[in-house]
């Protein structure tokens, strides 16, 4: 624990870069029934704004991960804060759909250079027996900004609808500044890496997604998608989904996802590297997939507050450990490629958070239960998929 204690202040300042901008992509998701009655929008475009910071996040994540293992995690971190802080501005200001999906596209670039960047310097700065708590650390970060944001902006929004994006505005530029002054460099990130290295950073967006195929960790990256998919496709809808089924006030909601998202953040920072070591990756991604699959599917058949609660927070509290354990498998994978590695990450994220939220917004303008079922199903898939791998690779290695 020697290199992590030592690097403490460093995740610290990492996990508030990371915190922010998943906050700020969560925002949004309370907000826009608001600007559906504004500017008179469909469920549909609703999805497709939410899609639309991952679609620019997934164009441009390859390039930040070769980005920062070229320049350094440091100048890719500030520059991602810099262009997100923008962004949000952007989005407080805009008046038309024009102008949002322009926001949350340019938003979707900061995420991508800020993501791999900062997932690639915690591997610099942790060795393989920290590197779990490491990853959990800045995982409690994502998932805590992901799903506190719905509830932060729909507190902020009773102050006016377009506060909640000045704030965090203002939030991310204050990150830029004290990252840029006090957070120091990764040493790994100015050392060469090795040819296979190089030989991927000459690799085009499409060449380096069918090559994934094969790599060790293609299963994992697939997870992700998967993952990403059903939580997206989860969240999206979450607020419409109350609101048109129970009535739900904005404050209701914002606690629900608030609980939760604090509870799994807890659980990440305090017993997820002993789950880890207790359990392994594989089984403990086989085991969430399955929990989150039937929990939100159970989202269906209950009605009451108390139990839409419970059952969310189940949902929530199995993705935040499912999460870092995907991102922890595949950093120990990657060896020397970190930055390019965490660059696939988070372009297969945003694959699913593409996909997610357009399906759930065209899916809720047909019936509001169908992107629940949906995802259960995806999960489930997802669920097979993870244990007939593990299995095969136990087949092999017995073989062997």
């Amino acid at each position: 624990m020697v290199l992590l204690l030592k690097n403490r202040g460093a995740i610290l300042l990492l996990m508030l870069n990371i915190f922010l901008v998943f906050t700020g992509i969560g925002l949004v998701i309370p907000i826009m029934p608001m600007y559906m009655a504004d500017l008179n929008i469909s469920g549909t475009v609703v999805g497709l704004l939410v899609a639309a910071f991952s679609l620019t996040q997934l164009l441009f994540s390859p390039l930040a991960g070769r980005l920062s293992d070229s320049y350094g995690r440091k100048r890719i971190i500030v520059l991602g804060m810099l262009v997100f802080s923008f962004s949000e501005l952007l989005f407080g200001i805009a008046g038309s759909p024009a102008l949002l999906f322009l926001a949350r596209m340019l938003g979707g670039i900061g995420a991508a250079l800020i993501m791999p960047a900062v997932m690639a310097y915690t591997a610099d700065v942790t060795t393989n027996e920290e590197r779990a708590k490491g990853m959990g650390f800045i995982n409690a970060a994502i998932t805590t900004g992901f799903i506190i944001g719905p509830g932060i902006g729909g507190y902020l929004a009773e102050f006016g609808i377009r506060v909640p994006f000045y704030a965090a505005a203002i939030a991310a530029l204050i990150a830029a500044v004290i990252t840029a002054l006090i957070l120091p460099e990764s040493a790994r990130a100015s050392k060469p890496i090795n040819s296979n290295a190089v030989l991927e950073k000459k690799k085009s967006f499409i060449q380096q997604l069918l090559h994934s195929v094969h790599e060790p960790y293609f299963i994992s990256l697939i997870i992700v998608f998967v993952m990403s998919f059903g939580l997206a496709n989860y969240e999206t809808i979450f607020g419409l989904f109350v609101d048109h089924k129970f009535g739900f006030t904005p404050k209701d909601i914002a606690f629900i996802i608030t609980f939760g998202s604090i509870a799994g953040a807890v659980v990440q920072i305090t017993v997820f590297g002993w789950i880890l070591e207790r359990f392994g990756e594989r089984k403990v991604i086989s085991i969430c997939l399955l929990i989150a699959g039937l929990f939100i599917l159970l989202t269906l058949f209950v009605s009451s507050f108390w139990m839409i609660f419970a059952v969310t927070f189940i949902v929530f509290l199995s993705i935040d450990i499912l999460r870092p354990a995907i991102g922890t498998q595949m950093s120990l994978m990657a060896q020397e490629q970190q930055g390019y590695v965490a660059g696939l990450n988070s372009a297969f994220t945003s694959l699913g958070n593409i996909a997610g939220p357009m399906v759930a917004g065209f899916l809720f303008d047909v019936d509001i239960n169908y992107p629940y079922v949906l995802a259960a199903v995806i999960l489930f898939i997802s669920f097979i998929l993870s244990v007939r791998s593990g299995s095969g690779r136990r087949v092999g290695l017995t073989q062997s």
